[in-house]
């Protein structure tokens, strides 16, 4: 049965730093996608086989949305967005692996992946309109509005945050009940509809960070045209 998601044991420290089983869980997936990414993407061939037309569709996909949400090219933000839904999806199934509990039903791993989105707010916006432009967009469409506009920016990264901790730990928590009162064959309908869950959650955070970005963007979107000249 999982454990409150407040309470993590420390498992060892580096120096002042408690290192808990959620962090341990986060650096596995990590390194699961760094060497899967890398075996995957050494061997690209102009006609493609099975493995790399699957791994461009995924690809493909994920710049679709970017480029349908921002209305610009999406290499700028490929990166980022096509991590965070990866990485979102891989901790949410992470459960499948017995012992398992996974990362993003602990509030920290959360939080974490919030402040990234947050962080990548200013990013793109001051690289986009400079800290000038960006500012003034708090002030956007009248002065009045600044007060909201920056509250705005808290609350809806904060939202990120709540809703996938809210979302996945709930989901974790049902399958652990089940399984502890109904035995393993019952609780596989809520498994599959959990694995669902996971990848809706994971889609919709990755989604709702491009919308944030689009809209620090401002109207102007060249900022494609500035990453292929720098």
């Amino acid at each position: 049965m999982m454990g409150s998601p407040l309470r993590n044991p420390v498992l060892f420290t580096l120096g002042p730093v408690p290192i808990t089983e959620p962090v341990i869980v986060t650096w596995g997936i990590m390194g699961v996608l760094v060497v899967g990414a890398h075996l995957l993407t050494r061997r690209l061939v102009l006609v493609p086989s099975f493995r790399q037309a699957a791994l461009e569709l995924v690809i493909d996909a994920i710049a679709t949305q970017i480029r349908d949400t921002i209305r610009a090219d999406p290499a700028p933000f490929l990166p980022l967005i096509g991590t965070l839904f990866l990485f979102i999806l891989t901790a949410n199934w992470s459960w499948l692996v017995p012992g398992i509990e996974p990362p993003t039903a602990h509030l920290e791993t959360d939080a974490a992946l919030a402040l990234v989105v947050f962080a990548a707010i200013f990013w793109f916006g001051i690289r986009m309109r400079g800290w000038r432009g960006f500012l003034a967009g708090f002030a956007e469409p009248t002065l009045v509005m600044l007060p909201l506009n920056v509250v705005e920016t808290f609350t809806r990264t904060f939202s990120l945050l709540v809703r996938l901790f809210g979302n996945v730990m709930a989901g974790a928590f049902m399958i652990g009940l089940a399984l502890s009162l109904a035995g393993l064959l019952v609780p596989i309908p809520l498994m599959a509809l959990d694995l669902l869950t996971g990848a809706i959650q994971a889609y919709i955070f990755s989604m709702l960070a491009t919308v944030f970005i689009a809209g620090a963007l401002g109207e102007d979107r060249s900022l494609a045209t500035k990453g292929k000249s720098a």
